[in-house]
């Protein structure tokens, strides 16, 4: 199979040094070879559980006591389910950067088509956009309140911007590095937030007055089932890109560790931290309306807690930010950005400083945006989560699963042109549930014309969403590719020699 100009342009990223050893990543979209599959499914537990440092589920799992009116066990119920479902699905599809060994929005080409891909691709890029935003601005809060705290100086527009971009420069600096420093990075901040997290976990359980948060009535299981859907939004954000940290794993690693590993890493941040939340918001009912979502941490703890804590967030919330850029820069690779994945990382750095300034310095409250933008968000990835799931499936069975040369070809010549570039199943699929879960959604932006049905009320678009693209791209002609299996091809050879 014969590469294209612009297959030929996408592998002018390839290092001549092995990726899989160089202190700075350089390889870009390109499947890993056999040769450099060196890496370890443990590596990836420190990695889902910095992507969840953040102190936004100290917030989540406020709104939940608040805005909910849901009691400890129902939060504790929701931050499990919410942990189980998001992070199992990142886990699940997260097999499949095994079986191909190149990042989620690549390996999609070969569900959508090389061209179809731009278009769900698009839309995951935009929402990640968003979610750097989020976690751009709540670093950028942590910095402000560690400097009120220690130095007594106040936050006033021009610090917010330069701490805003002082976070997105240093964002930028370590997503740039690679998978290798990010695994580093990831396991000492894990070691570090998870001491200072036991520390605050020890502190609330000593002065916090217990009987007012075990006393607090139950809520409706519909305001249960509605903060999962709110708290796994996060997750499931994560589930594109879960592909993108396995691909350096060999063929033998257990699919079964892989999702055990990545649901255990997720959770055991997960878990406690929503809860955390929801224990200070029963004293401090506040705290999930602040505009500043992180302030509220030096009303509750003293100094020498809260400035360490909240030194260790910043840290985790950088490399969430991280994570999520390096996957983006993968992205950007794929809808056809003809840079390295360094360079293509800093489009998302620049889009974030502007949406930052506009979050800190004009929106009138942070929390609304951000869980406007959770529910938004559940619903655009979930779209390509069904989709993709029968996919993979359906490959489950093939000797090769994923065509390395075919994923790297953008013209006719290869697999997965299918018709013009385009496999309609599975954008007729995305299309219809994309439709059909913005129909279902009710958020302060807009109200879909399904939003009072039993699936808008209890908040579970995003569940129908998966349903609706799974059940489509199932029903529909399983797609043909342009060329056989190579074992296929293999096997007919044989066969005609033996006929000669």
């Amino acid at each position: 199979m014969a590469p294209t100009m612009d297959n030929a342009a996408e592998g002018a990223n390839v290092s001549s040094v092995d990726a899989a050893a160089s202190a700075i990543e350089t390889r870009g979209i390109e499947p890993v070879p056999d040769h450099e599959r060196h890496g370890r499914v443990r590596e990836l537990f420190p990695t889902w559980v910095a992507a969840n440092i953040s102190v936004l589920l100290l917030t989540m799992g406020a709104a939940l006591i608040v805005f909910n009116s849901l009691n400890f066990w129902q939060v504790l119920i929701v931050a499990l389910c919410a942990a189980a479902v998001s992070f199992g699905l990142v886990g699940v599809l997260s097999v499949s950067g095994k079986w191909g060994g190149a990042p989620g929005a690549m390996l999609s080409r070969a569900t959508f088509g090389v061209r179809g891909n731009l278009f769900p691709g698009a839309i995951l890029w935009v929402a990640r956009f968003g979610w750097e935003t989020i976690n751009a601005v709540t670093g950028a809060y942590a910095v402000l309140t560690v400097l009120d705290l220690v130095l007594g100086v106040h936050s006033n527009t021009v610090l917010i911007v330069v701490t805003l971009f002082a976070f997105v420069a240093c964002t930028f600096l370590v997503s740039g590095m690679g998978r290798k420093a990010l695994n580093v990075c990831n396991k000492w901040s894990t070691y570090l937030f998870g001491v200072f997290s036991v520390l605050v976990l020890g502190y609330l359980i000593v002065h916090m007055d217990w009987n007012d948060v075990f006393s607090k009535p139950a809520g409706s299981t519909a305001m249960m089932i509605a903060g999962i859907g709110t708290i796994a939004a996060g997750g499931i954000s994560w589930v594109p890109t879960g592909p993108d940290f396995a691909r350096y794993l060999p063929h033998a690693a257990s699919g079964k560790k892989i999702v055990g590993v990545t649901v255990s890493g997720a959770g055991i941040v997960m878990v406690p931290m929503v809860l955390m939340g929801a224990v200070m918001a029963v004293s401090t009912p506040d705290l999930a309306k602040a505009q500043d979502p992180v302030s509220f941490l030096g009303d509750l703890l003293p100094t020498w807690l809260a400035v360490p804590y909240l030194i260790t967030a910043i840290v985790g919330m950088l490399l969430i930010n991280s994570l999520s850029m390096y996957s983006a820069g993968f992205t950007a690779q794929t809808m056809g950005v003809k840079l390295p994945r360094a360079a293509a990382v800093s489009i998302n750095a620049m889009i974030s400083l502007v949406g930052g300034l506009m979050l800190m310095l004009v929106a009138k409250s942070f929390l609304s945006s951000f869980i406007t933008f959770l529910i938004l968000l559940a619903v655009s990835f979930s779209a390509w989560i069904g989709v993709y799931a029968v996919d993979m499936a359906r490959r489950k069975s093939r000797a090769v699963r994923y065509d390395a040369e075919a994923l790297m070809d953008t013209g006719r010549t290869s697999r997965y042109w299918y018709a013009g570039g385009f496999c309609w199943q599975a954008m007729t699929a995305w299309a219809v549930a994309l439709l059909a879960g913005l129909a279902f959604t009710d958020c302060a932006w807009f109200s879909g014309p399904l939003a009072t049905t039993f699936i808008g009320k209890y908040g579970l678009g995003w569940a129908a969403t998966i349903v609706i693209s799974a059940a489509v791209m199932a029903v529909l002609p399983t797609p043909r590719e342009n060329a056989p299996e190579p074992s296929e091809a293999s096997d007919a050879a044989e066969r005609e020699k033996v006929a000669a």
